[in-house]
């Protein structure tokens, strides 16, 4: 089991500027600290013009920076927005930073939503080519002497692209997946999967084996295959159980809020959420059949109860979406929060069903940078190697 921070460098955006000064050098320090305490990845996503929920426009810049206050931990692209770069561009950029990391870069790619790529001028509907023919290039221009392609999308006469990556002979790649559909589509390509969706463990379960038996037929773009699960996840680890579980799962549940680019426009947004983080829990049955019962007069006063909006969505899942407790949400595994022992018994669950590294969402517009330093440390101590330890031992038993 390996570890990763995932970044979307987030700040709340509520009509006053964001210090995003500050944030870049929090972010930095949370980055090196993760690399002292025996984090294995740092991921930075690709988002424009999602002010407030994501900072992180250009990930070769912070890059950068990380090559230089970082020693061992591994980087990543999570990911890289392949329709947006011409092919030749991101495999120099990515042999660069290979360069000046001494080999510890990972390209995870995908092909972001369609309201950022009609921004930036993109047809939502050529997206799918546009990634399909980048990742087929990419491998080919840092294995070739001489890289030539003709597309069609691009067309490349025969040219020398340099530099070449450190690592030999090339980093791994990787595909940004949310769906059955793209899992399946990772491992007919031979990459890794970079899962940004949130699962119970136990729905999570049986989307991990569709990739491993779709793998089996893989044709690799690449020169090897790159066999990985990366499963993003909200956490926070604390001393104090309770508050540390609420936290996440508050944090969590702002990241899904109506007004979020992964709820806007999906119809059913949260009937979907809940399925996947395994369904209404019992405790919340007699709410959700009453909300069901309800007059729209007593729809508002419910909602009134609970904090919910009638306009975020369907009343009755967008009001157990509000109720799911931490406590729920952590045994689920949909969250890894809690006191040290918490973090361990759920990391432990995703061992057990294959899933190769958690990707840990803690710095987020609700946890601010004090807050997520304490729990990276908490990690990186209490929490990552008795969970390396576990693995170990799973894998010579089995």
């Amino acid at each position: 089991m390996q570890f990763g921070l995932l970044y979307e460098c987030q700040r709340p955006f509520k009509g006053t500027e964001i210090d995003w000064n500050k944030l870049y050098k929090e972010t930095l320090a949370q980055c090196e600290l993760a690399d002292q305490v025996g984090f294995d990845n740092l991921w930075f996503v690709e988002h424009h013009f999602l002010t407030g929920f994501s900072g992180s426009p250009s990930q070769d810049a912070i890059f950068g920076a990380l090559s230089r206050i970082t020693k061992r931990i591994r980087i990543g692209y999570g990911v890289c927005i392949l329709p947006y770069h011409h092919p030749v561009r991101v495999a120099e950029r990515v042999a660069l930073l290979d360069q000046l990391t001494d080999g510890r870069m990972e390209l995870g790619t995908g092909r972001s939503n369609a309201y950022e790529q009609t921004g930036l001028g993109l047809d939502p509907r050529d997206t799918r080519s546009l990634w399909d023919e980048s990742i087929r290039m990419i491998p080919k221009i840092w294995t070739s002497d001489e890289f030539e392609w003709q597309g069609k999308h691009w067309n490349v006469p025969k040219r020398r692209v340099l530099p070449k990556p450190y690592q030999q002979p090339h980093p791994n790649l990787y595909l940004a997946c949310t769906s059955p559909d793209s899992f399946r589509l990772a491992a007919q390509k031979g990459i890794g999967v970079l899962s940004s969706a949130s699962y119970a463990v136990n729905v999570l379960a049986d989307l991990v084996q569709i990739y491993r038996d779709e793998l089996k037929n893989a044709e690799p773009v690449g020169e090897f295959i790159t066999d990985f699960w990366g499963n993003n996840v909200h956490a926070f680890c604390d001393d104090d159980d309770e508050y540390a579980k609420n936290l996440a799962a508050e944090s969590m549940k702002t990241f899904f809020g109506p007004d979020k680019p992964y709820i806007q426009g999906r119809i059913n947004a949260y009937e979907e959420l809940i399925e996947a983080w395994g369904g209404i829990p019992d405790h919340l049955q007699a709410d959700f059949g009453r909300w069901l019962r309800q007059s729209d007069d007593e729809h508002k006063k419910l909602a009134q109860e609970v904090g919910v909006s009638l306009d975020s969505g369907p009343g009755a899942a967008r009001a157990a979406f509000a109720q799911l407790d931490g406590q729920t949400l952590a045994e689920r595994g949909v969250i890894i929060a809690g006191n040290p022992e918490s973090c361990i018994k759920t990391c432990q669950m995703y061992e057990d069903i294959g899933v190769n590294q958690v990707m840990l969402i803690m710095q987020t517009e609700t946890i601010d940078h004090d807050k997520v330093m304490g729990s990276i440390e908490k990690f990186g101590k209490e929490v990552i190697p008795t969970v390396k330890a576990y693995a170990a031992n799973t894998s010579v038993a089995d």
